[in-house]
């Protein structure tokens, strides 16, 4: 079945219509629609003007962007932006124009948007309104601007990054004309606030054509993201692999689930290589410690992209741990448990398949290796072996009355742990407590 206009939505087009004003669902959810997805979001466009909508639809209404005429209207299924029909003025920063002017026209509403497959609308009854052709242009499987291509990628430059990303999640090429402007204008996204830059990669990276748009458009990706160009051709001229670095790296990220950290690490993840290159005397090409030196750079990445902490944290752990080996044994199981964490260790085994399916086709048994490595965690998991401080059956309590006070507790409860996880002593609270009286009485004599 067809997905289609919620209710909800359709009874906000019914009140602006009856109290005398055009609307229609207008941009992404329609192109959705035409394709048989279900939108995400609804915005609706209208010729009412921002003070007709609030005072139709109050008190369920928040002034969100009146300046350029937006209202949103709550419902049940959530916000809906309402928008009256707008011509854009000049745009001085390549992002936002200057100032907007409210018109009649849908036409010339639609003519500001950025791609035709985002210029169409459609009402309450299912027509459509696709003055530029948008349609066919999603038959065609196409992306292509609105009008001259230099003109819409300058007025907002992120429209570079958002034509990749749509390219990436649609598998969706681009035309002639608007991939030559993306290359002439690429340099104006040094403009764009980086936390915009993280929102379009990270989506862009989850696409089922990620891999082909990272291939295809690396010197515009290069420069919000300079770091990846030194990788893009560079020969790694060993037998594990036979492709180069970025090449590698991109066909690793999309072997992956549509994990966003899993990805952003397999993108990242040998980025570290070119600095660490070495060949010997046979002339076999050799990375050391590129683990080290590809987290590095990972972090000024994420830092510059400004990504979260935790995802910051949980990429850069990853790239640094992407090439660790990992003991085949339930000790070795606990010991990376122990470092990483159920999640990203579980995170880690899909980094390493990603790994090895970008590499050498000969190499490929190593999958079968990781199915073993999964199986024994899910071993250590299942008969809930220790490996974190909460399951270890000593707590800071237990030290306190021990004598330990502030950092000594936890340099303690660490000890403890680490014996448990090498199998020095059993996770029992008697035991572990004779243990730490032990190692305090053995500092005290120190």
């Amino acid at each position: 079945m067809s997905p289609e206009i919620p209710a909800e939505v359709k009874r906000i087009l019914e009140v602006l219509r009856h109290a005398g004003r055009e609307a229609w669902c207008v941009g992404g959810c329609v192109r959705d629609l035409l394709l048989g997805r279900t939108p995400q979001d609804w915005d609706v466009t209208t010729s009412a003007l921002p003070e007709e909508v609030l005072a139709l639809f109050a008190p369920r209404t928040v002034p969100t962007g009146l300046r350029h005429g937006t209202v949103t209207v709550l419902t049940e299924g959530g916000g809906v932006e309402v928008t009256t029909y707008r011509l854009d003025g000049p745009y001085q920063d390549c992002r936002h124009p200057e100032a907007v002017t409210f018109t009649r026209s849908l036409t010339e509403d639609l003519r500001r948007r950025d791609f035709t497959i985002n210029a169409m609308a459609m009402d309450g009854e299912g027509n459509l309104a696709d003055p530029f052709g948008g349609q066919e242009d999603l038959r065609l499987e196409l992306l292509r601007c609105v009008g001259d291509p230099d003109r819409r990628l300058t007025e907002d430059a992120l429209r570079i990054l958002r034509c990749l990303r749509f390219s990436a999640a649609l598998s969706f090429a681009i035309d002639t004309d608007t991939e030559a402007a993306l290359r002439r204008h690429k340099d104006l996204l040094g403009r764009i606030a980086m936390e915009r830059v993280r929102e379009e990669l990270t989506k862009l990276l989850q696409g089922p054509a990620a891999d082909q748009v990272l291939l295809e458009y690396a010197d515009v990706v290069g420069v919000v993201l300079p770091e990846i160009l030194p990788a893009v051709g560079f020969d790694q001229r060993n037998r594990h692999h036979c492709f180069d670095v970025w090449e590698h790296s991109v066909r690793a990220m999309a072997a992956a689930p549509r994990d966003p950290i899993v990805r952003w690490t397999l993108l990242l993840h040998d980025l570290g290589k070119p600095d660490t290159f070495s060949v010997d005397s046979e002339g076999v090409g050799h990375f050391y410690d590129h683990g080290r030196r590809s987290e590095e750079i990972a972090r000024e990445i994420c830092g510059r992209l400004r990504m979260d902490r935790d995802s910051r944290e949980a990429i850069c752990r990853l790239v640094r741990f992407h090439d660790a080996p990992i003991t085949m044994t339930e000790k070795g199981i606990r010991r990376m448990l122990r470092r990483l964490g159920e999640e990203d260790f579980r995170r880690l085994l899909q980094v390493k398949r990603g790994d090895n399916l970008a590499q050498h086709p000969a190499y490929l048994g190593r999958q079968q290796w990781i199915d073993q490595v999964e199986e024994m965690l899910n071993v250590v998991l299942r008969e809930d072996q220790c490996f974190s401080l909460k399951q270890l059956a000593v707590k800071g309590n237990d030290l306190l009355a021990l004598g330990l006070q502030g950092k000594a507790v936890g340099d303690m409860l660490n000890f403890l742990l680490d014996q448990v996880v090498e199998e020095k002593a059993p996770n029992h609270r008697e035991l572990l407590l004779e243990l730490a009286a032990a190692e305090i009485q053995k500092e005290d004599k120190s």
